[in-house]
């Protein structure tokens, strides 16, 4: 007897090719239904409409076609038990080895913003019914759901005269549930009437990393099936850990800021400790390892340009656990792999684009799961205001706006120190800001004359205005909206400083 496949498919893309691949090279027998039927047919394949076996037409403007014992039944059926092999039998039913379903696009139509009616209308059910009752059976049946799986199905049965493994079976059962149970997920979600009320992310397991961020604690790499992730290659070095990861995102976050121009950032545990700009990104190298070099010593280093033959150089004679850049120079990276340890990583999305893929933050605790959106948020023209009586020369508001922007990726209370857009000193991560301001310029020294001084957060008291005036800082950028803001300001006249009021608080815990 045949092997037999039903084939009922939304998208069509590649379907015709892989049916007449089942059918000439190994004897399946197609059953399929309505416009994927017509097309098989259009194309010279042997098709048997599904209405032939269950003696019933399409239903309901093609709602129910294959919600029927006759289908279900030859796809249920453990072939490999006496009973159920010999009950359909006994009813002329034949078993399906193979079921080639994939769904109406529900998720695709409800981004359009259809209405309700549109997106109940795009609910597939009878194919969501056949790809998990060949999941089930997976035993028996292989339940192809992807456009996507076509070739390494048909690979498969090449290579085992014309079965799929029951390893490969499995792995395939596996996808169908993790589209059904997203399928579902989605619908759930856009039918609710507060769209935010149902979350949920599907996680896969990417692989095991070798500890957490302890040695004793374990971790792993998942990846979110429902989105992209950027697009990078691994060229050198030991496999990246935990902490590395974390830090590479650190140090990308803050490249990104000033994806336009030669920028690099050096991130050590998830802070940075050197950002720079130049006019070349040699500049911008030496710039940023300078503003700490001593922090600088195991870091992670992120470029938005090329890294070329001499940063290669100079970064060879210190230790570093990453460097990540938009690409690399042929001499530059023979040079840098001499390093064995080293973990070299080409970015391979565009640095204007990463932070689309960093749209939501989320942390879990005991009290529940904490999602908020990712902080993107752009200096407002509107809210962007000098509020002090000695305006700002044009590159003061540049240092000013380039310190701000490295602020944001300081943990609170965050105080950053620049000139020339170059950090000086960043301080972050203390429980209050006279200390953050008074541990930056003392890292700063001399170099805080004329220099300029971001805050995540408003300035409580004028106790900060005092310590940055006595270190000569010319300039404070900060989101104003403290109840002691005239305090402040005032503060800042006597002492003849710039300050400017962003409005935006970027607090980062």
């Amino acid at each position: 007897m045949k092997k037999r496949a039903i084939i009922s498919v939304f998208d069509k893309t590649g379907i015709v090719d892989f049916a007449k691949a089942l059918q000439q090279q190994y004897d399946y027998e197609i059953v399929s239904t309505g416009s994927t039927a017509k097309l098989l047919k259009d194309n010279g394949i042997e098709t048997i409409e599904v209405s032939k076996l269950t003696g019933c037409e399409e239903m309901l403007s093609g709602k129910v076609k294959t919600l029927h014992p006759v289908i279900h039944a030859g796809i249920l059926a453990d072939v490999q038990n006496i009973h159920e092999a010999k009950e359909i039998a006994d009813k002329n039913i034949q078993a399906f080895q193979m079921v080639v379903v994939n769904l109406y696009p529900f998720e695709q139509v409800a981004s359009q913003e259809h209405d309700e009616q549109t997106l109940i209308d795009n609910i597939d059910i009878g194919g969501v019914a056949l790809l998990r009752a060949a999941a089930k059976n997976h035993k028996n049946v292989t339940v192809v759901s992807s456009i996507n799986q076509y070739s390494t199905v048909l690979q498969n049965l090449k290579e085992n005269n014309g079965e799929t493994t029951p390893v490969f079976r499995r792995g395939l059962a596996l996808d169908a549930f993790e589209i059904t149970s997203k399928y579902d997920s989605v619908i759930m979600s856009e039918l609710s009437e507060e769209k935010d009320a149902h979350k949920t992310m599907f996680l896969k397991k990417e692989g095991d990393l070798r500890y957490g961020e302890n040695p004793h604690q374990k971790a792993a790499l998942y990846k979110n099936v429902e989105s992209e992730s950027v697009d990078y290659e691994f060229l050198n070095g030991k496999e990246l850990s935990y902490n590395n990861i974390l830090d590479m995102t650190a140090a990308i976050n803050i490249v990104s800021e000033f994806y336009d121009v030669a920028s690099v950032a050096v991130v050590k545990h998830n802070t940075p400790c050197g950002v720079a700009l130049g006019k070349s990104i040699n500049e911008a190298y030496l710039k940023a390892i300078d503003s700490d070099p001593i922090s600088a010593f195991g870091g992670i280093i992120a470029f938005s340009q090329p890294v070329n033959t001499e940063i290669a150089k100079h970064a060879s004679s210190m230790f570093l656990e990453v460097l990540v850049a938009p690409d690399y120079e042929p001499e530059a990276l023979e040079l840098l792999k001499k390093k064995k340890n080293l973990r070299i990583i080409k970015l391979n999305t565009p640095l204007k684009d990463f932070k689309k893929f960093c749209e939501k933050d989320i942390k879990v605790t005991p009290f529940g799961t904490l999602v908020q959106e990712f902080d993107t948020k752009e200096l407002d023209k509107d809210s962007f205001e000098v509020v002090t009586k000695k305006k700002p020369t044009t590159e003061m508001i540049e240092d000013m706006v380039f310190a701000w922007k490295v602020c944001k990726h300081v943990k609170s209370n965050a105080i950053v120190i620049a000139k020339d857009f170059k950090t000086l000193a960043i301080c972050g991560g203390q429980t209050s800001r006279i200390d953050s301001m008074e541990i930056a310029l003392n890292r700063a020294c001399d170099g805080a004359k004329d220099a300029v001084a971001a805050s995540d957060g408003f300035f409580p008291a004028i106790d900060n205005i005092q310590a940055a005036a006595q270190c000569r800082i010319a300039g404070i950028i900060q989101p104003g909206g403290s109840i002691k803001d005239k305090d402040v300001i005032d503060a800042a006249n006597k002492y003849d400083m710039v300050m400017i009021t962003t409005g935006i608080r970027h607090f980062r815990h």
